[in-house]
């Protein structure tokens, strides 16, 4: 099965590309077709996921599979949410996003760095699809004072993992890809596919 992936965030496209290797699905990312992003102009995860998915399969005639997807911290009622990828402005500059994060916990004690990570992603069969494929995931862990690791991207060096005590930076890519919210969401996906095959 072909899908356009209707993302440019290289780090998704590389993690996305891993998880489904060996499921029979082949991923295009959009800008390899000349597909420009969408402006995500939606309120919610699902909402935005739909609006890249649509304009994506529009655009290109192909099945579309888009996420949306961000970091949701307890202390500060959601934020960075939706709008985890320029939390700081630019987009995409994981750097500056945790360095803003990171001073707007600074006050906040141990017990109340509570966050998760939200995934939800959609895969429509064509533009006009009435019933899109919709799975979601949420990997749920707390904030450090400061970054760990060198593995993933944005903001996976100040998210820890409670339960193994590593920040998603520390883990190694296949483990990550198991627990994670983008994982548990391409999980689910693969079996919503099989049932609907």
């Amino acid at each position: 099965m072909k899908l356009v992936l209707a993302s440019g965030n290289r780090g998704k496209l590389a993690e996305m590309g891993e998880i489904l290797a060996g499921s029979g699905i082949e991923l295009v990312a959009q800008h390899e077709l000349g597909i420009a992003e969408v402006a995500e102009t939606a309120t919610t995860f699902v909402e935005n996921a739909l609006l890249k998915a649509r304009h994506a399969a529009r655009a290109s005639g192909l099945p579309a599979l888009a996420d949306d997807s961000g970091l949701c911290v307890d202390a500060l009622g959601g934020a960075p949410g939706l709008h985890s990828a320029r939390y700081a402005g630019g987009h995409g500059d994981a750097q500056a996003n945790i360095a803003k994060l990171l001073d707007a916990l600074r006050a906040v004690p141990e017990a109340a760095r509570g966050a998760h990570f939200h995934c939800s992603i959609v895969l429509l069969r064509s533009a006009a699809d009435p019933a899109p494929l919709l799975a979601e995931g949420r990997w749920h862990g707390r904030i450090l004072h400061a970054p760990r690791g060198a593995h993933g991207f944005g903001y996976d060096p100040v998210f820890l993992d409670p339960a193994l005590g590593l920040s998603a930076a520390e883990l190694e890519p296949l483990h990550k890809h198991r627990i994670s919210h983008r994982g548990q969401a391409l999980a689910r996906l693969r079996e919503l596919l099989a049932q609907s095959a």
